[in-house]
């Protein structure tokens, strides 16, 4: 190899009759990381072995067109872009070849990352409810498609050619798309077409060839809005049935005049609670409640926060001058009650509603007969 070959900016490589190596350039150790020392009279097939096929089975006739194999090494293949003549004795038998390449790993890989971005970019917007487009420095559209364009009842590239501003003159967001024509991205959720957007305007740093200033996304919320609209309803539906269920579990029912018992079933915690008390406090108002029997048949577990809530609703009906009384109560809940310490003394209790119902009937009795009496014992 001469001294030429040798300090080429590209690989060279010189071979012998039987692919055997016998010229290495400089570039060649740098591309393989082997020195021409370590390759001399080894078979190119051993020193730079293809991934698929062999040197051997290429060296045949010239190939002057580069082509890129992929050579098998530690890591990953090599990208090689290679061409090469053969040299040939006065008989025309090949005697050996000289093959030039490149290293065109960093290119392969960026071809089929740019190769993989289109498939990904276009099975997006023919799946997605998206629009995409793309504006000059001027507003003018270089590129538009997307399925949403067909919910709008636009075919693909409608606007390419057209000056945005021109085509929606009223947009309200016209002031974005030109903040992000200066470099700002932007978002906004406009109307157009008679459809809701959500739109992204992206800055293109350095449009280079493709002259795109601005990226648009569009992404269709008309199908999300009609399932916010039923997602809604359904919400709407079920707080109206549990308020529904919040008055059938606490049911407030006037069993004589003056008397008022609410059934209570369930867990009683502190949400529930504040809503018994308000239906409570408010039906012992509006009803002119004397007694209020708290029946707890249905309650099945008793701790310490229950309890408290329990008193807290005596405590209330008392401060607007009526008398709490608790019926219905379990002996294990009474065994609980009794070890959380909580104090009953000044609370009126009955095993069964009959008996409570019966207490306050003869307490109101007594006052209306000792109401009738007074006029009497003050003459």
């Amino acid at each position: 190899m001469d001294e030429r070959s040798k300090g080429a900016p590209h690989v060279v490589i010189e071979l012998d009759g039987v692919s055997r190596v016998t010229g290495w350039s400089r570039r060649a150790e740098q591309v393989f990381g082997l020195a021409e020392a370590d390759v001399l009279g080894r078979s190119l097939d051993e020193v730079a072995p293809l991934a698929a096929g062999s040197w051997a089975s290429l060296l045949t006739a010239d190939h002057e067109e580069p082509q890129v194999h992929a050579v098998a090494r530690a890591g990953g293949p090599l990208q090689f872009e290679a061409w090469w003549q053969l040299t040939h004795d006065g008989d025309g038998r090949p005697t050996g070849a000289t093959i030039h390449g490149h290293d065109v790993s960093a290119r392969v890989a960026a071809s089929r990352r740019a190769a993989l971005a289109e498939k990904m970019f276009w099975a997006v917007i023919q799946n997605l409810d998206v629009s995409v487009w793309a504006l000059d420095k001027d507003g003018t559209y270089l590129f538009q498609d997307g399925k949403a364009m067909r919910a709008a009842g636009l075919t693909p590239e409608f606007f390419v050619g057209r000056v945005l501003f021109d085509a929606f003159p009223d947009l309200p967001a016209l002031a974005k798309v030109r903040q992000a024509l200066a470099g700002e991205l932007k978002v906004d959720e406009t109307e157009v077409l008679g459809l809701p957007w959500r739109n992204w305007y992206v800055p293109v740093p350095d449009p280079g060839e493709s002259e795109a200033a601005v990226v648009g996304i569009s992404f269709d919320l008309g199908e999300t809005r009609r399932r916010e609209a039923e997602l809604q309803a359904k919400l709407d539906l079920i707080e109206k049935q549990q308020e529904v269920i919040r008055e059938l579990s606490t049911p407030i029912i006037e069993v004589w005049d003056g008397i008022v018992t609410l059934p209570i079933m369930g867990l009683v915690d502190s949400v529930r609670t504040a809503e018994i008390m308000d239906n409570l406090l408010q039906a012992v108002s509006r009803l002119r409640v004397r007694y209020a029997i708290l029946d707890l048949t249905g309650v099945e577990v008793v701790d310490t926060g229950t309890a408290s809530h329990l008193l807290s609703m005596l405590r209330a009906i008392g401060l607007l001058g009526a008398e709490g009384v608790l019926t219905g109560i379990h002996p294990m809940i009474a065994q609980t009650m009794v070890s959380l310490g909580v104090d009953l003394s000044r609370v009126t209790v009955h095993a069964r509603l009959r008996d409570a119902l019966q207490h306050c009937i003869a307490r109101l009795g007594e006052q209306k007969r000792r109401a009738a009496a007074s006029p009497q014992a003050a003459k």
